[in-house]
């Protein structure tokens, strides 16, 4: 049972999460527990680090961020004992959750879980601080925002447990975002491909490394509220869903911004010439469209970066300029990319077809177009936005009842 900031925010919600916690104890369930640190906690770690050293060292940095799960970790095994449950709260370095080297994004080696076993099978709770593991240095890392539902799976796959279940406050994965579309509906069951694709393209409900891992270990992953009791949303292997939708959810980003490079030439080694030097600034390079102008020697290159690498990129690439040969660099961040997603496709035609068509109904005019096995993304103005996520929901049969 993995809680997330929210879920911990105060003293009376960490009460209410032992009580959650000894319910299934009470039912016989052998539970493992991962908690974040209180809602906005780490924020302040990360802002008075910052206020200190603008280029701290990071493997400081990562012991004054951790601190906040040390604190809600401590807390929530007191309020469990308080409950009459037997808990014991365990920081990274103590299980341990052994990690890579690298301070700030860490990547989880290997979790040794003898002792954790015994434990349970004592009837021993045990309360984990997520987030956070141990070098090879000894030194205290921790993995990236949202890295306690990296925790909680890694622990889930380690122990061997029947379930993760992820308590945030939401109740569970939409078929879009509800603020945008009043009608969308939650989703019992989501393949792992699909949740990959939805938290990769702006689905803000569990950390892409958690999806990832338990994908690869076929962990079985619930999403549910702290703060209401019922089901959520079942995130599990293709072969557990008979019925499959022809399509699962519409995603959005706005983290989308367009650089266009034109008159290039049109010869072998441009390409790498072009996403080479932008890889080396550690920028990530999304959606590519090629196009031939009109005199047959040149081309034209447009492709997406984050907003956060937007201004690198366009600094590496007029650094490049003589190298690369271009005439002209256009960019524009308001733009924002919207995916229809599932599993479905793979054996349905048309698919595209109807995306296109529900977007050319409303007006919108269609920039970059990028697809996958199970995705098909485009790439429209910011300023579509709500209108293509709404219209897309309704084209594919998403609105509820």
């Amino acid at each position: 049972m993995k809680f997330g900031g929210t879920s911990v925010a105060n003293i009376e919600r960490i009460k209410a999460v032992a009580q959650r916690v000894k319910r299934e104890v009470d039912a016989g369930n052998e539970v493992a527990v991962v908690v974040s640190a209180m809602s906005g906690v780490t924020n302040q770690l990360v802002d008075w680090a910052k206020e200190l050293a603008p280029l701290h060292d990071a493997r400081e940095y990562d012991v004054v961020v951790a601190s906040g799960e040390q604190v809600t970790c401590g807390l929530t095994a007191i309020a469990l004992q308080e409950l009459g449950v037997d808990a014991r709260s365990w920081l990274g370095w103590q299980v341990p959750i052994k990690t890579d080297d690298a301070h700030g994004k860490a990547r989880i080696v290997d979790i040794p879980c003898d002792d954790l076993n015994r434990r349970f099978a004592a009837g021993q709770v045990a309360v984990f601080a997520g987030f956070q593991g141990i070098g090879s240095d000894n030194r205290v890392t921790t993995l990236g925002r949202g890295g306690s539902d990296t925790s909680a799976v890694a622990l889930a796959a380690a122990v061997g447990a029947d379930r993760c279940d992820i308590f945030t406050d939401v109740d569970g994965v939409y078929t879009t975002d509800p603020r945008i579309v009043a009608k969308a509906r939650k989703l019992d069951k989501i393949t792992y491909e699909e949740m990959l694709e939805m938290a990769s393209l702006g689905a803000k409900v569990l950390q892409i490394r958690s999806v990832e891992m338990a994908m690869k270990h076929r962990v079985r992953l619930q999403v549910l509220s702290s703060f209401e009791d019922k089901p959520g949303t079942m995130v599990v292997d293709e072969e557990e869903i008979m019925e499959k939708e022809l399509v699962s959810g519409i995603a959005y980003s706005r983290d989308e911004a367009k650089i266009t490079l034109t008159r290039v030439a049109d010869k072998p080694g441009v390409a790498a010439g072009i996403f080479g030097p932008l890889a080396d600034a550690n920028v990530n390079v999304d959606m590519i469209v090629q196009n031939i102008a009109e005199d047959g020697q040149t081309t034209d290159m447009t492709f997406t970066v984050s907003k956060g690498d937007f201004d690198r990129a366009k600094q590496v690439l007029e650094a490049n300029r003589d190298k690369l040969v271009f005439r002209d660099l256009i960019s524009d961040s308001n733009v924002v990319k919207v995916s229809v997603i599932g599993v479905g496709m793979r054996s349905h035609a048309g698919i595209a077809q109807r995306m296109f068509k529900a977007l050319a109904e409303k007006g919108i005019n269609i920039q970059v177009i990028s697809t996958s096995e199970i995705k098909i993304s485009v790439l429209v103005a910011e300023e579509y936005t709500e209108l293509a996520v709404r219209a897309l929901h309704t084209a594919y049969g998403l609105d509820s009842e």
